[in-house]
C-alpha cells in the first residue's frame, strides 16, 4: 500500500469514527498519531511471537527441545525467583554429571532455577581424608552454562535468594513402591499451590542420580553440552593431548612415517592420531561387573586385560604405528602389565609413561576423572565399556560430534569420531561400533550401563 492512500485513509477515519468516538472534533495530525499507535499496537501483537529475541522459540534449537509432557512448552525462560535446592551430589564423575542434569529436569519441570550444587572431589572409598565437597563452578564454568543453556534450564546462587517465604522440604520417595508414576505425580503436585508458592523447594535425603528419570536423551544431551570446564582444568586436559600427540609425532618419525596411517581416508584425521581406551580392569571394577553379570545373567560386562587388548588390535583399519592412551586408574590396577602384550605396531602409554602422572597428582579424584574424560573425548578414535557411565557419556558427547557434521550413523561407514565398546564382539573379532541411540525416551540405558549400543 502506497504512503498516500495511507494518509488518505487516516483522514476519513479522523474526520468519521474517531469524531464519533471520542465526541468531539480532532485536527487531523493528532488523529494520524493516535492510528499510529493503534497500528504499531496490532503490529506487534502479531508479529512479535515470530522473533526468537523477544521471547518466541528459536527454531533451529526445536529438535533439542522437544520432549514429553514433562517438558515446558518453550525456551520462554525459567523462573528466577522461585528456586529448586537439591543435596550435595555425590560418586563419579559422570555419575554426578546425570544427577545435576536430572536435577537440572527437573527444576525445569517446576519452572524453578536450580540452586548451584555441591559436588563430591573423590569418591568414597578413596581418599578418605580428601571427601570435601567441592563447588559446582571450581569444576565447570557458571556463567557459560546459563549463556548456554539460557532458556532451557538455569542455574543460580544461594546469593539470588530473597528469603520472602519458607522453605518446603521435601523428602524424595524411595523404595520398592515408589514407583516411577507416584515420583511424576508427586512432581506434578510441586508444581501446584501451596508448593509453588514457596520460594525455595529444598529436595532431601536422596542422591539425584537414584530419581526416576522422566525425561528422553537429548534433554540430557542439552544439558552436557552447556557444560564447560573452567580454564584451569580444560588447558590441563590440552597438555595431555599434546603429549600423546608428541609421543606418536616422534614415533613415526623413527619409521620414516609422516602420519599414523590407520582409516582408508586418513584426510578426516588429524595429523597424529591417537587411540584412547577406558580400560576397566580395576580392582573394584572387576568386583562390580563380576556381581552384575550373576545379577543380570549375562556375559557381556567384564573383559580381562588380554581381551582389551585383542579386541582394540582387531579394529578395522587399525594400523600403526598408533599411540593408544590407557585411561584407567593406576592406583587400582591389579595388575600393572597394561603396557606389554599388544599388537605389533601399537605404542601403548599411561600417565607414567607419558610423564603427565604429575598433572593428575596435583587434583582430587574427581578433576583427574574430568581431565581423561576431555582426553578421550578428543581422540581420533575411542573404546570403552558399554556399562561404564564414563565411557557412555564419552561415546554419546562423539555421537553429537558426528550429528553436528551430518552424519546420522556410524554403523558400518569410515567417520569422524568413531566409538567402539570392547566388551561387545564386533566385526573381525574387534570391539563393536558403538553410537548413541539420541532418540532413546530416557537416559536409563547409560545411567545403569547396557550392552544395548545401537549398531
Amino acid at each position: 500500500m502506497l504512503w498516500g492512500e495511507v494518509n488518505l485513509k487516516m483522514d476519513l477515519a479522523c474526520n468519521c469514527k474517531y469524531q464519533m468516538f471520542f465526541g468531539r472534533n480532532l485536527n487531523s495530525i493528532t488523529c494520524k498519531g493516535l492510528a499510529l499507535i493503534v497500528i504499531a499496537l496490532f503490529l506487534r501483537v502479531v508479529l512479535l511471537p515470530s522473533f526468537s529475541g523477544y521471547g518466541g522459540i528459536d527454531k533451529k534449537n526445536l529438535d533439542l527441545v522437544h520432549s514429553r509432557s514433562l517438558s515446558l512448552d518453550s525456551d520462554n525462560g525459567i523462573r528466577k525467583d522461585k528456586f529448586l535446592e537439591v543435596p550435595q551430589i555425590v560418586w563419579g564423575l559422570n555419575n554426578q554429571k546425570i544427577a545435576f542434569a536430572r536435577a537440572c529436569l527437573t527444576a525445569r519441570m517446576l519452572n524453578r532455577t536450580l540452586l548451584m550444587p555441591s559436588l563430591r572431589a573423590s569418591l568414597f572409598y578413596k581418599e578418605i581424608d580428601r571427601l570435601q565437597p567441592i563447588s559446582f563452578d571450581k569444576v565447570f564454568q557458571f556463567e557459560r552454562f546459563n549463556s548456554f543453556c539460557n532458556g532451557f534450564v538455569q542455574l543460580g546462587s544461594y546469593s539470588d535468594l530473597r528469603n520472602q517465604t519458607g522453605v518446603y522440604e521435601l523428602q524424595k520417595g524411595s523404595g520398592r513402591k515408589w514407583t516411577v508414576e507416584r515420583d511424576l505425580d508427586q512432581l506434578k503436585q510441586l508444581s501446584k499451590d501451596p508448593f509453588d508458592g514457596y520460594e525455595v523447594i529444598r529436595i532431601v535425603g536422596k542422591n539425584p542420580f537414584l530419581w526416576h528419570d522422566h525425561w528422553p536423551v537429548k534433554d540430557y544431551a542439552r544439558v552436557f553440552e552447556c557444560l564447560v570446564l573452567v580454564d584451569e582444568i580444560a588447558r590441563e586436559a590440552d597438555r595431555v593431548v599434546s603429549k600423546i600427540r608428541e609421543v606418536g609425532k616422534e614415533m613415526s618419525s623413527r619409521i620414516g612415517s609422516a602420519q599414523s596411517d590407520f582409516s582408508p581416508d586418513s584426510s578426516l584425521l588429524e595429523p597424529v592420531p591417537y587411540v584412547a581406551v577406558h580400560m576397566r580392569i580395576e580392582i573394584d571394577w572387576m568386583v562390580h561387573c563380576k556381581k552384575l553379570e550373576r545379577k543380570l545373567n549375562v556375559s557381556e560386562i567384564c573383559s580381562s586385560k588380554r581381551e582389551i587388548m585383542e579386541r582394540v588390535g582387531n579394529i578395522v583399519g587399525l594400523k600403526g604405528p598408533t599411540v593408544i592412551y590407557l585411561a584407567v586408574a593406576d592406583s587400582l590396577l591389579e595388575d600393572s602389565s597394561v603396557l606389554t602384550g599388544w599388537k605389533e605396531g601399537l605404542l601403548p602409554v599411561e600417565k607414567n609413561k607419558l610423564g603427565v602422572d604429575g598433572i593428575y597428582k596435583k587434583y582430587p579424584y574427581l578433576i583427574q576423572s574430568a581431565i581423561d574424560y576431555e582426553v578421550c573425548s578428543k581422540a581420533d578414535v575411542f573404546v570403552g565399556n558399554s556399562f561404564s557411565t564414563f565411557s557412555s557419556l564419552v561415546a554419546l558427547e562423539r555421537t553429537q560430534k558426528m550429528i553436528r557434521m551430518g552424519v546420522t550413523s556410524s554403523c558400518g561407514a569410515d567417520v569422524r569420531w568413531p566409538s567402539y565398546a570392547y566388551n561387545i564382539l564386533g566385526e573381525s573379532n574387534g570391539p563393536h561400533k558403538w553410537m548413541t541411540n539420541m532418540s532413546d525416551s530416557s537416559l536409563k540405558a547409560i545411567s545403569y550401563g547396557s550392552n544395548i549400543i545401537t549398531c
